[in-house]
């Protein structure tokens, strides 16, 4: 079939309204059928959050979900995931992806790489847990021993031997502090409470270093006084007390002790429990 040459006005402008549709025609069919079709347009598929799984999880649940995978060149390490689970996914979670769209994961270490263990000893526990954390470390058990400072580090242990200055161990390991309590090795003897009013007696254990530690009733009226016999020996004298006075105490009076260290004592009241308000009601 021939194309023929137009003759006239009418017959360019039938020729041109073919050409137009053949045209829009081929248009229609391009973009809007066969692009559609071959590129799967409109359908797409929500990333899912895949951190924190193994590799052999992340294969079986992507493929269920016409997806892939590929491990980055990268790896880093975080003691809170096992070893080669995903740490970081792009694209992200949520993110909407063509079929067979390719995730690219980086993967937690096999093994926990070496840190040279860092110089804690003499730093205030405050300062060594920011250490610790920098050098992705953990903080274990902190057990406190008599030193004049208080929370400063003494000695760190791993697995219960003293780890030192400069040694190489696993990042994520545990580490335990042993700190000062401020008190030191200070010895003494408790002071003499016997016949104290309970708010003399709890300023008299304030006063010395040491804490107020459980206050008990007593109904016994009688409390034993140091005193000598005829001899010069140490002897006890039990005299009557007043109400509201201590009968008691523990540890007993002149006994050792040292800062920091409890002293209970025993309230003579003959028939109910003083509502008089003591020095730690005020605090």
């Amino acid at each position: 079939m021939s194309f023929r040459k137009p003759t006239s006005v009418k017959d360019f402008f039938i020729h041109l309204g073919v050409l137009f549709g053949g045209a829009t025609l081929l248009v229609i069919i391009v973009f809007y059928i066969w692009l559609p079709v071959t590129t799967n347009h409109g359908e797409t598929i929500t990333v899912p959050d895949v951190k924190g799984m193994t590799v052999d999880e992340l294969a079986e649940f992507l493929s269920k979900r016409n997806l892939r995978f590929e491990p980055t060149a990268d790896s880093s390490y975080s003691p809170d995931f096992p070893p080669l689970a995903v740490l970081v996914q792009v694209p992200a979670p949520n993110t909407k992806v063509k079929e067979n769209r390719k995730i690219y994961v980086t993967l937690n270490a096999k093994s926990p790489p070496m840190v040279k263990f860092p110089d804690l000893i003499n730093k205030s526990l405050k300062s060594v847990m920011m250490t610790l954390s920098s050098y992705d470390l953990k903080l274990g058990d902190v057990k406190y021993i008599p030193d004049e400072f208080f929370n400063v580090v003494i000695e760190v242990r791993l697995n219960g031997r003293i780890v030192l200055e400069g040694e190489q161990i696993e990042k994520g390991s545990t580490i335990d502090i042993v700190a000062g309590n401020g008190y030191g090795n200070t010895v003494f003897q408790s002071p003499n409470l016997i016949g104290l009013d309970q708010e003399e007696a709890e300023f008299a254990i304030i006063g010395s270093g040491l804490r107020v530690g459980k206050i008990k009733i007593t109904d016994k009226y009688q409390a034993g006084f140091a005193a000598l016999d005829s001899l010069g020996n140490d002897m006890l004298e039990y005299r009557s007390i007043s109400p509201g006075t201590v009968q008691q105490q523990y540890p007993r009076p002149e006994r050792r002790v040292k800062i920091g260290d409890p002293i209970d004592i025993w309230i003579y009241t003959p028939d109910s429990l003083s509502n008089t308000a003591t020095i730690l009601d005020n605090q």
